[in-house]
């Protein structure tokens, strides 16, 4: 059996890697898992991105949470990405904590942990060293990359950036540049995490993390994830439960009355468990900076003109993040481009984590667009 494929994997590669900040890493780790089996002519390969708090573990329980992979309802033998088929990969981004090197990393030059040391990343960079994790597993071209949100922007980026490695690309709740309010949201989470007495400048491995403005940074954004409809929903203006089991009643000072407030403080408290602080101001920084037309002299059609890969891109109704016209300027500027693009907007209650839940057109979707070929 080939020891590179298999759950829980990680690979140094030294190959460096000049990042679009303009610094180089000398050699960078990457965490990783593959599920199915590589079939001989190598063509079968499908890789998962994540989004920007997820991880490797997209079909295998989560080493912290022991929760299922994130997407473990999509992945699997008969499912719509059927590894009977398909050979699936999924790696942790780089600057994220779940084993890709970032600030938590050790600096070969100090011995301690890069913190701010660590290079300011791009979409572009993470795509780049995924394209040398699929050199270290003998993978040329892929059959497909998949993502959602996050996962999304690092899909087009594999049309645009590496458009020779790729047969089709599947984009979901995305978008192909972050706007001012998705910038102005991340700011909110990375002052919180800042202002936090913990953080001491990024430095705080040795001794308590910024938790707390962690904590806010993911409240903050997990309103963004929904929509307000599933929030009414679920919890309407419904009053917490008292301790002794009776109905809720206002307290009349600041715990968490609603039921809402309470759902968004177990919400950030659990982030706190899994994720690097660091970690997360790295990565919406790289969000922010992603505007895949800047990259190709400000139109967006220039970076797909070089792509051979079929699109498909979907986005749901709901999803105020990624509003469904953020998909169309993406299928427009695909169409200006002359690459194959199909697109389709899913109905959810459920806003933008809606790829995450159970689908049962997602699923349609998916199937039927791997399943065809060019």
């Amino acid at each position: 059996m080939d020891s590179r494929f298999g759950p829980d994997r990680r690979v140094t590669l030294d190959t460096p890697l000049a990042l679009d900040g303009g610094a180089v890493l000398d050699r960078i780790d990457i965490a990783y898992e593959t599920y199915g089996t590589l079939n001989p002519a190598r063509d079968n390969a499908v890789l998962i991105c994540h989004a920007l708090t997820g991880d490797h573990h997209v079909a295998s329980a989560h080493p912290r949470t022991g929760k299922p992979g994130w997407w473990s309802r999509m992945i699997g033998p008969g499912k719509p990405i059927d590894l009977d088929k398909q050979f699936v990969i999924c790696s942790n981004v780089l600057g994220s904590c779940m084993g890709s090197s970032g600030p938590a990393s050790i600096d070969p030059a100090t011995g301690r942990p890069y913190a701010m040391r660590f290079p300011v990343l791009t979409i572009r960079d993470m795509v780049r060293a995924q394209g040398m994790l699929l050199d270290h597993l003998g993978i040329e071209r892929l059959r497909a990359v998949v993502g959602g949100s996050m996962g999304g922007m690092q899909a087009l980026s594999w049309g645009a950036t590496l458009p020779d490695r790729v047969e089709a690309v599947v984009v979901i709740a995305s978008t192909a540049r972050h706007s001012a309010q998705n910038i102005a949201f991340h700011e909110v989470g990375r002052q919180a995490i800042m202002a936090d007495p913990n953080w001491a400048g990024g430095e705080y491995y040795d001794g308590a993390a910024p938790s707390a403005g962690l904590s806010v940074a993911r409240m903050a954004a997990h309103i963004t994830y929904l929509s307000e409809a599933g929030l009414t929903a679920k919890f309407g203006r419904k009053l917490q439960a008292r301790a002794d089991g009776q109905a809720g009643s206002k307290t009349f000072g600041f715990d968490a009355d609603f039921q809402v407030e309470s759902y968004l403080r177990h919400q950030g408290l659990a982030f706190t468990d899994r994720f690097d602080a660091n970690s997360y101001l790295y990565i919406t920084r790289a969000l922010d900076y992603f505007d895949l037309a800047e990259e190709h002299g400000g139109i967006l059609a220039n970076a797909f003109r070089a792509t051979k890969a079929r699109f498909c891109i979907v986005s749901y109704d709901t999803d105020w993040l990624y509003p469904t016209a953020e998909s169309r300027s993406i299928v427009h500027a695909l169409n200006a481009a002359g690459a194959p693009a199909s697109f389709v907007e899913l109905s959810s209650p459920f806003g933008h984590d809606a790829f995450l839940l159970e689908s049962p057109d997602l699923d349609r979707v998916m199937r039927g667009f791997l399943e065809a070929r060019a």
